[in-house]
């Protein structure tokens, strides 16, 4: 059984977790821990939105967004690694257009590490297109955006 719900200052502590143990892959691939290992959760928390995805009780994924003037941005999306590979993160990103467009966006943006492959494929296949590449820390930042109707 799948539940989602919003996250509150309670669940910082899981969000940290969840989300260092969803990104320690990328660790060797750039040689650093990613940006969303190292965020304060307690704030970010009071800050933006989490919606927190729990399969059999069982924190198993998070999408993390930000109201911007004109768009949504998508902050962090995490699937702890006993849950990858199910479409947890395809069903947090459906779930993220969805919230855009009830807020009256007609824009989702996100950005993500060039090296993690998989990722940038992924949101490629769900429709969203490369808006441009900027250097960060020694790497480069993928920029991408999709259109959605509000």
């Amino acid at each position: 059984m799948e539940e989602l719900r919003r996250g509150a200052a309670e669940d910082a502590p899981a969000i940290r977790e969840l989300t260092r143990t969803a990104y320690a892959k990328w660790v060797p691939v750039i040689g650093r821990e990613p940006k969303p290992m190292a965020a304060d959760y307690a704030e970010a928390v009071r800050k933006h939105r989490f919606d927190l995805l729990y399969v059999e009780g069982e924190l198993a994924a998070l999408i993390e967004t930000i109201p911007e003037a004109d768009h949504l941005l998508v902050e962090n999306v995490a699937v702890a690694p006993a849950f990858q590979g199910r479409g947890l993160g395809r069903k947090l990103m459906a779930h993220a257009e969805e919230l855009a467009a009830s807020l009256g966006f007609g824009e989702i943006r996100l950005y993500t590490n060039k090296l993690f492959a998989e990722n940038v494929q992924l949101y490629g296949k769900l429709g969203y297109r490369l808006d441009r590449e900027e250097e960060f820390k020694g790497g480069v930042v993928v920029h991408m955006s999709k259109r959605i109707r509000s």
